[in-house]
Order: structure tokens, then sequence, then C-alpha cells
């Protein structure tokens, strides 16, 4: 009898994890709710069953074992993604699947140990990505906290063809070594100097237009040819269309919180609202 015992405990607990595997993760339905000149905050995933930007936006990603992190077998992936944080909660005056989001599974992060990750899944032609971008350089720089690391992830979205070349830019700019530099820079070469750094149906124009920009900030063509198409920065754009999926990311900024939390600035109520939700979600993560 001890034997059936354990074996039927074991199949139920088995039967929990499969369970939990079959959620949906619901992402951040409540932008209506934030304040009309923050509802436009977002750019919409073109061909995404989402509204147009200056109406709610709905995310609804389906997950499943498919979607586990490299290396992680279904069972293990339903465990880490659905297990609750242990230690400091995060503030009772922010809501999950209001405020914010759990992510389930949880992804892995790329930081280095007693570090919390916080991630901007951005795109260098939307226009609210570049709005907020002065208040999160001021906030990487000034305020947040030390063990918050911010990693940027341009957006990949099979179906907008300018969100693959425009990231392209941004490896490259990280691989020689000038996106410190010039991150801000391309920004504004887009949204203030009106420079195409994509051009439509035109890959060599796009190449062409973005040496161009290269050049005229100091990088030769021999280094932009050495790295444009390079095996460094192909890889980070393979890595980049994953993540994009894996975190269900259907507008930008969106942001991601150690693999566990995803937020914006609709369900977060406005830009500074956004930078103390990323605040105390880290500093949630950080004390577990």
């Amino acid at each position: 009898m001890k034997k059936l015992g354990w074996g039927l405990g074991a199949l139920a607990a088995l039967g929990l994890v499969f369970a939990l595997v079959g959620g949906r993760h619901h992402g951040a339905d409540h932008v209506a709710s934030a304040p009309r000149q923050n509802v436009a905050a977002i750019a919409v995933r073109p061909g995404s069953r989402a509204a147009p930007v200056e109406k709610a936006l709905g995310m609804v990603e389906e997950t499943d074992s498919a979607d586990a992190p490299s290396g992680f077998s279904p069972i293990a992936a339903a465990v880490a993604g659905t297990t609750a944080p242990v230690g400091s909660p995060v503030p009772a005056k922010w809501v999950d699947g209001k405020n914010y989001t759990t992510l389930m599974p949880a992804q892995p992060t790329g930081v280095a140990p007693g570090k919390v990750e916080v991630v901007e899944v951005f795109w260098y032609m939307c226009p609210h990505c570049f709005q907020l971008d002065p208040m999160l350089e001021n906030w990487r720089h000034q305020t947040k906290a030390p063990y918050v690391e911010l990693v940027r992830i341009p957006v990949i979205w099979p179906g907008n063809p300018s969100t693959e070349p425009l990231a392209r830019l941004f490896y490259t700019l990280e691989a020689l070594g000038k996106l410190e530099q010039l991150h801000v820079v391309a920004f504004r070469e887009i949204h203030v100097k009106g420079t195409a750094l994509f051009v439509a149906g035109d890959t060599a124009g796009t190449e062409k237009a973005q040496r161009a920009f290269l050049r005229a900030n100091g990088v030769s063509d021999a280094d932009f040819d050495k790295t444009y198409r390079s095996f460094t920065v192909e890889n980070k754009l393979r890595r980049a269309a994953d993540l994009t999926r894996r975190y269900g990311v259907t507008g930008v900024p969106f942001f991601v919180v150690n693999g566990r939390y995803t937020a914006d600035v609709g369900t977060a109520g406005g830009e500074a609202q956004l930078l103390t939700l990323l605040d105390d979600l880290a500093a949630a993560e950080h004390k577990h």
C-alpha cells in the first residue's frame, strides 16, 4: 500500500506540472486605464491582433513546452516559470495582470550573479521609444539601483521588414564598441534629422544609408564591412528574434525584469510610474 500511495502522489504532482504548462500568458490588457497621453506610448506590431496605437493594447500569447529555454526539460521549465518568488514581494500598489504581468515560463537572464536584468525591447523607428529614451538614460546613469543592469534588445517582428535591418544597425554599433556613443545619435538621426536608415524593399539602399551614417560618425568602411554581416551580429539577430517571441512582444517600448515580469508605459500608468515599477520589481527580485 505504501508503494501504491507514493505512486499516486507522484502521478498527481506530475499532473499538476503539466496542467501549469498549459496556461496562457496574458499581457498588457489594461492600457485603456492609463492617462490619455500615455496610451499612445506603445508602437504596435504590424499584423498583430492588437488595436491601433491610439487604442488599448491587448496581448495574448500561448506558452507551451516548445517555448522552454534551451537546455530545459518541459517539466523543469514549467516549474521554473510557475514557482512564486521567495522573499520580498512586489509592493501591493502594483497589481499582477494590471500593472505588470508574470511571465510564464520565466526566461533565463544573461547578467552576472547578484545582478537583476532589466530588458528594454525597442525599435529605432518607434517615436515612443525615442520619447522615453532620455528618461531611461537618466534612470540608467543616475537613479537605478547598482544591482540593476539595463539590457537593450531591438525588436524583430517577422511581419515588419524594417525591424531586422535596424536591429542589425544596433548590433553593428555594439560590435564596434560604438553603442554608448551612437545609440542616442541613431534615434536622433531618424526622429530629429529625418534620415531614412531603412529603405523599404531595398536591402542595398538600407545598407548604403547605414554605412553613410556610421562613416559620418567616425566608423571606417573597412570596419563597417567586417562587422555588418559578421557571425557575432548574425547570432545576436537570431537571439533577438527568439526573445521577441519568447517575451510575447506585440508593442514597444516593452520591459522584462529578470526574465520574470513584463510591463510597459501603459500598464504602469505613465513614464515616471514605469521607472518606479521597474525599481520595485527589480528590488523584489534582488531580495528573493
